[in-house]
């Protein structure tokens, strides 16, 4: 599959401006005006959305930096469009480009029921919480009409497993009745990512995203009905968001959510250049300042990949930042409590493919 070649140029409802190839790309492509007459280039790109199928949904993971084993990314692409995406570079595995490609062609977890059942039967499965939403939005909008996570969370209920929901959005309301149903017994806890509560920054920064209002709203709801939930103000990206961290957390505090946390903003691969033009379309004015100060954090480069600082960064600034999340925290009583961990022992393998259910008469 080749990603098609777009001159850098801004879209309606998209976060990025170009769509550079991949680095696993051999021919490079560019455009070229050559005097002949071109057609008037559309003002919005329309999304598309293809099967991903695979033997296997669960993936492994084993970074010191994460605090899970197992995740579900019921997607590929996120229609988000969020700039910063750390999860941009993985289209290249699919021959495409992690520019507009990543939010425009969405790949979605055909058979993500059923091939779940079927590694969660196996004799030798041992049952660890699996996240959804470690890489893409498990709720982006495609999710409305697909139901793949949904049909993920039925499997989890249904053979009480645990499980870990990242969001940023407000449709993992529509899901409350299996998390509620999970909650009472301690299978699942949610976290809401919070970027900013600027509904201008917003707007360009997570365009396809809930507002900040309805995150709030989200995070109060899930509270409200039991479920464990945790704020992400994530990523913070310094003189852009980062002056906004307290605020963020004061007004989850408000929502009745008990535990928070933050990343600082991570451009690894292609991203670092994507993010790079966005700054200068969207802020001109600081873009120097911001990725001097990132370079600053990510020891004079624009990303550090290292275990233990990729994270939260490294320096002044970034021990700034983590001095005013645990002070943030401490006043408003946020992680006062250690986090209980997820139930594992009431899991219940699902029987066989095609097995009969046998009746005690």
């Amino acid at each position: 599959m080749r990603h098609t070649v777009i001159g850098r140029r801004s879209f309606t409802g998209r976060g990025v401006l170009s769509n550079p190839p991949g680095r696993f790309d051999k021919q490079q492509l560019a455009e070229v005006d050559d005097g002949w007459y071109q057609e008037e280039v559309p003002n919005s790109i329309p999304t598309t959305l293809e099967p991903d199928r695979a033997r296997e949904v669960i993936s492994t993971n084993d970074s010191p930096d994460v605090p899970f084993e197992q995740s579900i990314n019921p997607y590929r692409g996120c229609s988000h469009a969020c700039p910063y995406c750390y999860a941009r570079p993985s289209h290249a595995y699919m021959g495409l480009s992690p520019g507009l490609d990543f939010e425009t062609h969405l790949f979605y977890k055909a058979d993500a029921a059923k091939v779940l059942e079927e590694q969660l039967a196996r004799p030798g499965y041992v049952c660890k919480s699996i996240t959804l939403g470690a890489n893409t939005d498990p709720y982006q909008p495609v999710e409305r009409r697909m139901k793949v996570t949904r049909s993920i969370l039925d499997v989890l209920a249904r053979t009480r497993h645990p499980a870990f929901i990242l969001t940023k959005s407000a449709l993992v309301l529509r899901d409350l009745d299996i998390l509620t149903d999970m909650a009472r017994d301690r299978l699942v806890s949610v976290g809401v990512s919070v970027t900013t509560l600027d509904p201008d920054l917003k707007r360009r920064m997570e365009p396809q995203a809930a507002s900040p209002q309805a995150r709030l709203r989200t995070l109060a709801a899930l509270s409200a009905a039991g479920i464990p939930t945790t704020v992400m103000a994530a990523p913070m990206i310094p003189a852009l968001n980062d002056h906004e961290l307290e605020a963020i957390l004061e007004a989850a505090a408000a929502t009745g959510t008990r535990s928070a946390g933050y990343v600082l903003v991570r451009l690894p691969y292609e991203i670092k250049d994507l993010f790079r033009e966005w700054l200068a379309e969207h802020y001109p004015d600081r873009a120097a300042h911001v990725m001097s100060l990132i370079r600053d954090m990510r020891g004079g480069r624009d990303n550090d990949p290292r275990f233990g600082t990729r994270m939260r960064g490294t320096g002044p600034y970034a021990q700034l930042l983590s001095n005013r999340f645990r002070l943030a925290c401490n006043r408003l009583k946020l992680n006062s409590q250690p986090r209980s961990p997820l139930e594992t022992t009431l899991f219940r393998p699902p029987g066989p493919s095609g097995a009969q259910l046998h009746l005690d008469l």
